[in-house]
């Protein structure tokens, strides 16, 4: 766990955890893709070697695999880049894991624009949309370490279905150690009645900070961390909707099937609502410093701001 302040990837907290669960769980076990070493599984891997399996690069194998030992009574978890992890082994992990509804969390590292230098090969903005459809499947978006843990804890213990979306870069720990994170409750880390910022990954920091400084100008937002995707936490959009009558999404992800087109289809038919929405904009990516792409596709602290305030002419 990390102090609020710190620095931590997402990616980090779940090796932390594997490591760490494993010791006292003999039937979790954990699959890769040959790219141990940056999605953090190693550390389970050096410390359970009988436990861990390298499948190489070969996602659908991998997928395939975590299927079997779930339906042998595992709890598996399986990781790659989310843009292989789901791009690659959709349609295993669609019949073989979700209509099955079997055991297995599929953690996906260097989630959105933030890959950085990778480039759009690697860059991924549809991985959301694609679980999101799946019946059965569980989406949850941490937005910072202390939040994985909580969330990786819960979805251990939660059997079925899980794509966890992790990430590569190191951000801010927003949440103590003590926090209280529920699968399918989204939490309010800021209260406000003129608009509402509904965020979840990073988007959930960035959210923050713009809060602060609409907060300047007199602006007073509430802020949502809507870390699971599905099942949705309807009772708080509601809420939001009554309470503030605006809304902004923001997520490291493409506004097309993403948190804003799932809270949009809420919204419109339940509780029609003033929106607009932060995020990917229906284009490919391009390598680059994760601060200077997240400058140029426009999401930020500053294009949240942007957002809010153009709800408010």
């Amino acid at each position: 766990m990390a102090n609020v302040g710190d620095k931590m990837a997402t990616r980090d907290a779940y090796g932390e955890f594997l490591k760490k669960y494993g010791n006292d769980h003999q039937e979790v076990v954990v699959l890769d893709a040959d790219l141990s070493g940056s999605t953090k599984t190693k550390k389970f891997g050096d410390a359970y070697p009988d436990r861990f399996f390298n499948m190489g690069i070969a996602e659908q194998n991998l997928m395939g695999t975590a299927a079997g030992l779930a339906a042998s009574g595992k709890i598996v978890f399986a990781s790659s880049f989310a843009m292989f992890a789901t791009g690659r082994a959709y349609e295993i992990i669609r019949n073989s894991i979700a209509s099955t509804k079997l055991n297995v969390k599929i953690c996906a590292t260097h989630s959105g624009i933030t890959v950085g230098e990778d480039g759009a090969s690697h860059q991924t903005f549809e991985d959301i949309s694609l679980m999101r459809g799946l019946p059965n499947m569980r989406v949850v978006v941490p937005a910072d370490a202390n939040s994985a843990t909580k969330i990786l804890r819960n979805a251990v213990i939660t059997d079925g279905p899980f794509y966890i979306r992790l990430g590569r870069s190191s951000i801010p720990v927003i949440y103590d150690e003590q926090v209280d994170i529920e699968i399918g409750k989204a939490n309010m880390v800021r209260d406000g009645r003129k608009a509402t910022v509904i965020a979840c990954g990073i988007m959930v920091g960035a959210a923050l900070d713009a809060a602060e400084k609409l907060a300047e100008k007199g602006t007073d937002i509430r802020v949502i961390d809507m870390h699971t995707i599905k099942p949705l936490d309807t009772e708080i959009i509601e809420k939001a909707v009554l309470e503030t009558g605006a809304i902004v999404t923001a997520e490291e992800h493409s506004i097309i099937g993403g948190l804003g087109s799932a809270i949009a289809e809420y919204t419109s038919q339940n509780c029609p609502v003033r929106m607009t929405f932060v995020g990917q904009h229906d284009t490919f990516g391009e390598s680059g410093k994760p601060a200077e792409l997240l400058e140029k596709y426009k999401m930020t602290a500053d294009n949240i701001v942007s957002a809010v305030n153009g709800l408010m002419v």
